[in-house]
């Protein structure tokens, strides 16, 4: 009855499991995957609410690639970023998990492939399900920080290969691209027909400046790329619903793909008015949330690199972004490690399996989690590895 773009079964893996059980037995528990902004105990302004308060949000005017103001409200938030955009290159969608489904659906066809970093967000596998494509990965390597190994990437590489997904700053690695990486993509690239797509939303939380570090894919011009972010991470408001692709390269191809892309978006029109009014008001209120982000992130990532000095547990480098991998003993799989995490000490951590690390074993925490449990939380991981190591 049903089609086979779904997994074989819904069952909760162990780990949920586990911490449904807890949370039912009223179970305090110290999460440290919290990722959700406006859970964070962070402040928002209330120019925020005031965004709304427009007699133009109640007319509706569908305009499929997005309301011209919208545009250029995001136009504005690249030129502030030493970028300029045409808000003719600017369509918007309610999420960048949207927008993935409209370039695989724009780029694709049903078997043919896209290439993904691994490690990488655990998203990739069901939007790619859903539009019947398939992924193939090219890994990120790590020798004292990531790096994206080309030499594996390009012989992932096949005549069904459609385009390269490119996470700047990766999740969770916390890796940005660097200018030579992006060089090499976008000439490959460009030789064979194929698209960069590059997902950026986690682009304005870098931990420190480094000249080497490739910027944006909007302001390419030689081979068809795609930007995207949102409003979701870069002012902390996943609620509002609305993110935007720019898209980039040649002038006759981006005008086809843009072409298409207001096709596909006109026939679902996903976009509210509503948050289109409010998005420029909604961006300038968001840089007071997105220092908040930044300061607290910035703060935890020093808290355990120190708390966990001489653990077992090794911190990898992270340029960026809201997470922090860690390297622990084989003395357990990734699922008992949370698991016994979970039910000794009542810690919440992610097994590195979720983002498809290459090698066990890895746990991955959030830098967004409250200090106050964020370094609870670390004093009882840090204990519990010290009484592991030794059982």
């Amino acid at each position: 009855m049903f089609s086979s773009r779904f997994p074989r079964d819904f069952e909760p893996n162990r780990l949920t499991q586990s911490l449904e059980e807890l949370r039912r037995a009223g179970t305090p528990i110290l999460d440290l995957t919290a990722s959700n902004p406006t859970q964070a105990g962070l402040q928002y302004p209330p120019e925020i609410l005031r965004a709304f308060d427009d007699p133009r949000l109640l007319r509706y005017d569908p305009s499929p690639a997005g309301l011209l103001e919208t545009r250029t409200a995001v136009s504005a938030y690249y030129h502030a970023r030493g970028v300029e955009v045409d808000p003719g290159r600017v369509l918007l969608t309610a999420s960048t998990s949207e927008a993935y489904a409209y370039l695989f659906k724009l780029l694709a066809n049903p078997g043919d492939h896209v290439l993904v970093p691994r490690p990488s967000y655990p998203l990739f596998e069901c939007l790619a399900d859903m539009e019947s494509i398939e992924l193939r990965s090219y890994p990120l390597t790590y020798h004292g920080r990531w790096a994206i190994d080309v030499d594996a990437l390009f012989a992932a590489l096949s005549d069904r290969t459609r385009a390269i997904i490119l996470v700047n700053p990766n999740n969770p690695t916390g890796s940005f691209l660097k200018r030579p990486e992006l060089a090499r993509l976008a000439l490959l690239c460009a030789e064979r027909g194929i698209a960069l797509i590059s997902d950026e939303v986690f682009s304005d939380y870098a931990f420190e400046a480094d000249p080497e570090r490739a910027g944006t894919v909007a302001s390419l011009d030689h081979c068809l790329a795609f930007a995207m972010s949102g409003l979701s991470k870069i002012a902390g408001l996943p609620q509002m619903k609305l993110g935007w692709m720019v898209i980039a390269g040649p002038a006759a191809a981006c005008a086809k793909a843009f072409e298409r892309l207001e096709w596909i978006a006109d026939t679902y029109l996903s976009v509210g008015t509503p948050v289109q009014h409010a998005a420029a008001r909604l961006l300038t209120a968001g840089e007071y949330v997105q220092r908040q982000i930044r300061q607290r992130t910035a703060e935890n990532l020093r808290f355990a690199c120190e708390a966990l000095t001489g653990s077992c547990a090794n911190p990898l480098f992270v340029e960026g972004g809201w997470y922090l991998p860690l390297q622990v003993p084989r003395l357990r799989t990734e699922e008992q490690w949370t698991l016994d995490l979970l039910s000794r000490r009542h810690v919440l951590v992610q097994p590195g399996f979720f983002y498809d690390f290459e090698s066990e074993a890895f746990l991955v925490i959030s830098l967004l989690t409250e200090p106050a449990v964020f370094q609870e939380g670390l004093g009882h991981l840090a204990r519990f590895l010290a009484d592991a190591s030794v059982e």
